[in-house]
């Protein structure tokens, strides 16, 4: 699942090239499924129990809602997507899900309002997937730390 929404190249083309590279990037033995199809992430954590699911990424995942919510402060729309896509992940069975984010706490404030609602935003996002998923882990300096590992069945 691609969440980065192509942009009018005429209004943004850094942003259109880099939609354009990505996309020649993904191997041809891939189902992609974008952001800008209609389907909603949560549908397809939900539907694509068959498959792995490769979910790139949640950061630009937010800054869709945030767009579509004109970057208001807590938005009801982006509340009811975030939830939708929490219980999915939550009810997930089947096979393996993968969700790429990016970690926005470990540096400064943000110094405008926008910034700071996506800080915000991103990670509660973070947080509620966290506790729904049997693993976590962050990538530093291309390390991954295991944050939650899997349990292991009870006998």
């Amino acid at each position: 699942m691609a969440t980065a929404r192509a942009v009018d190249p005429a209004a943004d083309p850094e942003w259109a090239d880099r939609v354009a590279v990505h996309r020649g990037r993904r191997s041809a033995r891939w189902e992609t499924v974008e952001d800008a199809d209609g389907t909603t992430t949560a549908e397809v954590v939900r539907r694509r129990t068959d498959v792995a699911v490769l979910v790139d990424d949640l950061a630009t995942w937010v800054t869709g809602l945030l767009d579509d919510a004109g970057w208001a402060r807590d938005a009801a729309s982006v509340a009811a997507a975030r939830s939708d896509l929490v219980g999915a992940v939550a009810a997930r069975r089947g096979a393996p899900l993968v969700l790429v984010s990016a970690e926005v706490g470990l540096g400064v404030v943000p110094s405008t309002s926008s910034g700071r609602r996506f800080r915000d935003e991103l990670g509660l996002l973070n947080g509620e997937l966290a506790a729904v998923c049997d693993e976590v882990r962050l990538l530093v300096a291309g390390l991954p730390l295991a944050l939650k590992v899997p349990t292991a069945p009870e006998h």
